[in-house]
This record gives C-alpha cells, sequence and structure tokens, in this order.
C-alpha cells in the first residue's frame, strides 16, 4: 500500500491543484502497479507555513514560491 505525502508551502496551491496533485499522483502509481492498488493508493498534500520551509539556510515564503511560478528570479 503506497503512501504519498507531498508537502506543499501553504497559500500556494488552490483546493483545485492541490485535487489533481491527488488524482495525479494516484494515477502514476496505479500506472506503475496496477488497478488493483487504487483503493489503497493513499496521497497526503500537507501544508507547512510560511517561512517554515528552507534552502540552503534561507526560509522559503508564500511568496517566494508565486514569484518563481511567476517567473520572477530569486
Amino acid at each position: 500500500m503506497p503512501l504519498i505525502n507531498v508537502k506543499v508551502i501553504e497559500n500556494v496551491f488552490t483546493a483545485e491543484q492541490k485535487h489533481d496533485i491527488v488524482e495525479r499522483l494516484t494515477e502514476a502509481m496505479v500506472d506503475i502497479e496496477g488497478e488493483n492498488m487504487r483503493p489503497v493508493t493513499w496521497v497526503i498534500v500537507e501544508e507547512v507555513s510560511s517561512g517554515d520551509w528552507g534552502i540552503g539556510g534561507k526560509p522559503l515564503t508564500s511568496a517566494d514560491v508565486k514569484a518563481l511560478a511567476a517567473g520572477v528570479p530569486a
């Protein structure tokens, strides 16, 4: 039984996008393991507070991620 835990920074993804993450990751696992594993494939999208995620010793905020997604250099 696969458990996929995806951590994202809060207020970056919409509810629809998080639903899409769940669907697509489930499909990826079913493609690998077979259709019989769909009912036991768990996907958790967990939000981390803005600023509580760090890369290279620097906190990353929701605004930073949105800027990156918009193509603004860090």
